[in-house]
């Protein structure tokens, strides 16, 4: 059985790669095979992966600096752009770190940067294991579709849908992001601070141009459905939703 969603592959050394990619499918699995960072974030972008498995990766900090990516949700160099590029990653993409090294704290720099699972080495029997465990882990899940509704609008988190008035916003990824957090607590005012925390996921200080030049696009695509000044600007502080 072969899934559509593939597992992606981020493996520098191109035989470990093959090997692992022909023994997954062997199992069933689809397999998208990365050897770069760029490379993997393509892919991702092109086709989401269900699984995300990270190999050896050239670089000073490899495999920990990828996972923290993907937790970020972002390329670090994207971070302060005036016009930031949508991001390849969801950020709730399981991973699974594999040649993290023997060591405890090896161990423990994947699993801080975000590893859902850590494999010692690259020996199949253990990385097919971990592969069905953490999937079905998150495939075990439940399914609640969750919905925001506020003053008209109808936001479906699980679907990725918004509607305003019974009309479909045609919304980008951050910009349904930070309509879904304004909608949470629709009466309060969010400091640009937390935007940048709760939507981009910075972990200090980004640019504020990100949350001001987002916050634009929302409001014209709102106020094209329905001219109420739907996002407030408070100046000096943030936004909220009315």
């Amino acid at each position: 059985m072969s899934f559509a969603q593939p597992i992606l592959l981020v493996e520098s050394d191109r035989m470990v790669a093959e090997r692992l990619a022909q023994q997954l499918a062997a199992d069933g699995y689809r397999v998208e095979v990365a050897r770069t960072v760029p490379h993997a974030r393509m892919l991702a972008a092109a086709c989401p992966p269900r699984l995300a498995v990270i190999g050896r990766l050239d670089g000073s900090r490899g495999a920990i600096e990828l996972i923290e990516e993907i937790r970020l949700g972002a390329a670090a160099e994207a971070d302060g752009g005036s016009d930031d590029p949508e991001p390849a990653w969801d950020r709730t993409l399981p991973v699974l770190a594999i040649g993290a090294g023997p060591s405890m704290l090896e161990l423990l720099r994947a699993f801080e940067a975000g590893a859902d699972d850590v494999a010692r080495g690259a020996a199949y029997l253990e990385l097919r294991a971990r592969v069905r465990a953490v999937l079905g882990r998150v495939e075990s899940r439940p399914d609640p579709r969750p919905l925001i509704e506020a003053s008209g609008l109808r936001i479906d988190l699980r679907g990725r849908t918004a509607l305003l008035n019974g009309r479909r916003l045609d919304l980008r990824k951050m910009e349904f992001e930070l309509l879904a957090q304004l909608a949470r607590e629709p009466d309060r005012t969010f400091t640009r601070q937390e935007l940048l925390r709760a939507v981009w996921g910075y972990r200090s200080a980004g640019s504020s141009r990100t949350v001001d030049t987002h916050a634009s696009r929302l409001r014209a695509k709102l106020t094209a459905v329905d001219r109420r000044s739907w996002l407030v600007a408070a100046r000096g502080v943030g936004y909220r939703l009315i």
